[in-house]
């Protein structure tokens, strides 16, 4: 419909065109009815006429009815001439709600994104606790929206419901021309309320799988709360069972330790059971196809294991306390039947013993003491090892030998007393008073060095006691005693005397098999050791595993750390050990043993000189993890310095068996050896010791291995000066002297200065710095030096340098005087064998000279002969300036060995000694000896 004025009609037909969804094709203008405003329309769209009739073309109507020509009279509204019901404020009002509802859709579908992607990306605690708060928060928010869903839908189903024509009379003659106007509206709102419909279909699918999820893992949280809270109980009570695990003490504690299992295993129970609901509750979780099957399935295992564990410790306890106080207890019955044997003893009286019946009497009240302690002295050794094995600790293998000594003595005392009482049932005889030890002396009367304490671990309750028959021998001393006054055969007495002898014999024999039974033994703990050592620390540094546990530094340091103990410890176990085990029915054989071996022994010099770097790593990482973890692995109280220290002391520990064992051989077969095997074992302890010494010296420029062998060391007080002009050496005593520490090689004399050092290990470990060193080629010593018996002087190149040397006492002057004699001695010899050997060779090359001379007139074989000859000659010569040396020097020593007979005046000293004294008071020098290589070839 055209406007009054043609601009503004246009302007409103191009907005129309422009919103209309649809391409126009026809443009129908209706003219207005008056003059004027149709003339100004016709003017305004002819000069218009270019925009429009260009694009679409444009038809003038001159009235409404023009409009049935080209419009049907049902698409227009009555006041076009049509028959359309149509309300425009209605249908803005649909239209404004139909908008609205497709908006709430839109941000519903937003919502419900969002809450997803916030349920699927927020990460889960840790928690119970904060778990079903989050589910709960969760659970309302879910219902909210859930309530949103419904109420759009609603919306949707009442606009829906709006949009349908109602079912009337006058609406059926027109259904058809409503439907065709609200189709397209209904069909926009259904299609609204399916995504709806879908969207909360999807998002309760969601939901459900999401708060299954949610409520499995809080499940599977209480299950692993409930899990660790088991776990942590069972660790408890095996911590407290293995505090059970010392069978030490009394019978008391024993019985203590049986009480407070059987409380622990009433507690273990009520844990047993809830271990049990535990796992029948994983098995309900993994058949409910939890989503961690894998995990529930395999604590449930884990508490099964520890449940088992449990069970079974605490089973092997019960019988483990069970056995050691059937132990105390046989001890205690032991100990009881001791105890009436000996009171027993003490009750019978001579005055009872007047008559036949008496004795018979006390015979057999000893028959029913014997009888009822058979059970005690007559043990299967092999059953009562089998048996108690597990349990027997030291302590209580101690305290079943010295009750089995105890009664193997009362029964053979017992046993002569039953002879005794027999002969008087016999005979008619006056009574026989008997001497009966006290209880004390049964098993008292053993030397202190074979304490029960010392017993080889590896010998049974009935063979150890064996050993100790030290009781049967103080019975059979007293035994001695009794007086018996029946007159006999003579012959009685000298079978006694023999018997007596016979017995002491059999006692030493005893004694000696102890102290080799106790070496062998103590071997096989000591390999036993070593081998721990060995296999739970050193083996271990190599173990992947424990790398973690072990510093970095520390890995490189194990050859340090433990030195040469594997080579140690295959000397033993393969060789020294099956040796020394060969000897046991030969202790003649032991001697030999060490003998033929004491060059391997030498090891332990290596072992000892490494031992003080060994003690600084382990200072140093003596608190890392890895070796308490290796200490709890092997079940030792004792640190790994403990173990470090057993070869130092078993090599120390030789000497005193040799000792012991040599004080019981004396007269016998093989002491010569084994004093030879005694001497050994301390040359090499003093070896040992002198190494530590050697390796301590510092400043020392060269090697020390090139002055030869070490032969002595010591601290000595020294006085020094040069001999110049008329300087006397009585001027030395002016001079404070210096606190030196020598040490003697066989090629020179080194002295030290010891270095006081603040510290821990300071004395343990001493520490030398070198001063100078004196060649024993160019020095010479004198005996004796007035003033004090314990210095004597040590001069050097020609008495160019003078040393007075004061020891701590007179017999460590004397064994260096002796050890440095020795020395010269051989130099002395060397030289002469050496000049003989030059002069026999010149002689010689003049004798072949001459003979190649003579050889052109004589035959090869007489030329051959005569060389072999003149060898000869020389070679008796060389023996006979040797022992002519010698002769000398024991001539020389045997003058000088008293100074009492040296004489003060110089004249009397002859002018040949090797050696002289010097007294420091004399205004003269007096013969000294001389270097080596300044002496005088004897032929």
């Amino acid at each position: 419909m055209a406007e009054a004025t043609p601009p503004r009609g246009k302007m409103r037909f191009r907005r129309n065109a422009a919103s209309f969804p649809g391409n126009l094709h026809l443009v129908l203008v209706l003219r207005p009815t008056s003059f004027l405003q149709r003339t100004f329309t016709d003017i305004g769209f002819r000069f218009s006429q270019e925009d429009f009739m260009l694009k679409l073309p444009v038809v003038m109507l001159s009235s409404v009815s023009d409009l049935l020509t080209y419009i049907d009279d049902k698409q227009l509204t009555p006041e076009l001439g049509g028959t359309l019901q149509y309300c425009h404020s209605e249908w803005i009002i649909f239209r404004n709600a139909i908008e609205n509802f497709a908006l709430t859709v839109k941000d519903m579908a937003q919502m419900l994104q969002s809450f997803g992607t916030e349920l699927a990306e927020t990460e889960l605690p840790d928690d119970i606790p904060s778990i079903e708060e989050i589910l709960a928060i969760r659970s309302e928010r879910y219902h909210l929206l859930k309530n949103d869903i419904t109420a759009v839908t609603k919306e949707g189903k009442i606009l829906l419901t709006n949009l349908e024509v109602p079912d009337t009379g006058d609406a059926v003659s027109s259904r058809l021309e409503h439907h065709q106007q609200i189709s397209g509206d209904w069909q926009t709102i259904n299609k609204l309320l399916t995504q709806v419909h879908d969207m909360e279909i999807a998002f309760d699918g969601f939901w459900e799988k999401h708060q299954l999820k949610m409520e499995q893992y809080l499940q599977l949280w209480k299950f692993e709360q409930d899990f660790q809270e088991l776990v942590s109980e069972v660790e408890l009570l095996l911590n407290q069972q293995a505090e059970l695990a010392d069978v030490t003490g009394n019978i008391a504690q024993v019985k203590q330790k049986i009480k407070k299992l059987e409380s622990l295993d009433e507690n273990s129970q009520d844990l047993l059971a809830k271990t049990r609901f535990v796992i029948l509750h994983g098995h309900r979780l993994a058949a409910s196809h939890h989503y961690a099957l894998d995990l529930i399935c395999q604590r449930c295992n884990e508490l099964r294991y520890l449940s088992d564990i449990l069970v079974n410790e605490i089973k092997a306890k019960r019988i483990q306390l069970s056995r050691t106080f059937k132990m105390h207890k046989l001890l205690q019955q032991a100990r009881q039947c001791c105890d009436e044997g000996e009171c027993l003893l003490a009750n019978q009286e001579i005055e009872k013993f007047q008559s036949k019946e008496d004795a018979q009497k006390a015979l057999q009240d000893i028959e029913n003491f014997l009888e009822m302690a058979v059970p005690f002295i007559n043990y299967d050794p092999e059953t009562l090892q089998y048996e108690f094995d597990v349990i027997l600790s030291p302590e209580l293998k101690v305290q079943m030998q010295t009750v089995q000594l105890k009664l193997e003595n009362i029964r053979s005392i017992f046993e002569n007393q039953q002879a005794g009482f027999r002969s008087l049932t016999d005979k008619h005889v006056r009574p026989i008073p008997f001497v009966v030890p006290a209880s004390d002396n049964l098993i008292g009367s053993r030397p202190p060095y074979f304490s029960s304490k010392q017993v080889g671990v590896g010998y049974s309750f009935f063979q150890a006691c064996k050993l100790f028959s030290k009781g049967k021998k103080t019975w059979r001393q007293n035994q001695s005693n009794l007086k018996i006054e029946v007159v006999h055969d003579c012959r009685e007495k000298r079978s006694s005397a023999q018997s007596s002898s016979l017995d002491n014999d059999n006692s030493l024999d005893v004694l000696k098999n102890h102290v080799l039974n106790e070496l062998i033994q103590t071997e096989r703990v000591y390999v036993r050791e070593l081998f721990t050592v060995l296999l739970g620390y050193r083996a271990e540094m190599d173990n992947p595993e424990m790398f973690d546990l072990m510093p970095p530094l520390l890995r490189n340091k194990k050859d340090v750390l433990f030195g040469n103990m594997a080579e140690i410890y295959e000397f033993h176990n393969n060789i020294f050990m099956s040796s020394l085990e060969n000897c046991i029915d030969a202790p003649e054989r032991v001697g030999p043993c060490f003998l033929e071996r004491k060059d391997d022994f030498q090891m332990y010099a290596k072992y000892c000189q490494n031992k003080p770097r060994s003690e600084t790593i382990w200072k140093k990482y003596s608190e890392c993890a890895f070796f308490q973890e290796c200490q709890r692995k092997l079940k030792h109280r004792l640190g790994l310095d403990s173990y470090l220290l057993k070869p130092v002391q078993r090599i120390t520990k030789y000497q005193l068996l040799l000792k012991e064992l040599l004080k019981y051989s004396k007269d016998c077969e093989g002491s010569v050896q084994l004093k030879e095997a005694l001497d050994t074992m301390l040359d090499l302890l003093k070896s040992v010791n002198d190494s530590m010494h050697q390796i301590a010296i510092n400043g020392y420029i060269g090697n020390l291995n090139e002055l030869g062998k070490m032969i002595t060391q010591g601290a000595f007080s020294v006085w020094t000066g040069h001999k110049k002009g008329a300087t006397k050496m009585k001027d030395f005593a002016r001079f404070k002297p210096m606190q030196r520490h020598l040490f003697l090689y066989e090629k020179a004399i080194v002295f030290c200065k010891r270095r006081v050092e603040s510290g821990e290990g300071s004395d343990k470990y001493p520490s030398y710095s070198f001063k100078h060193c004196l060649k024993m080629d160019e020095v010479g010593i004198t005996e004796y030096v007035k003033g004090d018996n314990r210095k004597f002087e040590i001069w050097y190149a020609g008495k160019e340098e003078v040393y007075i040397v004061q020891a701590a006492n007179v017999d460590v002057k004397m064994t260096w005087l002796k050890e440095i004699r020795n020395i010269l001695l051989k130099q002395q010899e060397l030289m002469t064998v050496k000049k003989r050997e030059q002069h026999n060779q010149l002689t010689e090359q003049n004798h072949l000279s001459s003979q190649r001379n003579d050889e052109r007139q004589r035959g090869a074989f007489i030329g051959t002969e005569e060389t072999d000859l003149e060898h000869t000659s020389a070679m008796v010569e060389v023996g006979e300036a040797i022992a002519s040396v010698r002769a000398e020097a024991n001539t020389v020593w045997t003058e000088i060995s008293s100074p009492t007979e040296i004489s003060d005046e110089p004249d009397e000293w002859p002018s040949n000694y090797f050696y002289s004294s010097y007294d420091d008071n004399e205004e003269e020098e007096r013969p000294l000896m001389r270097p080596v290589s300044e002496m005088a070839v004897l032929f």
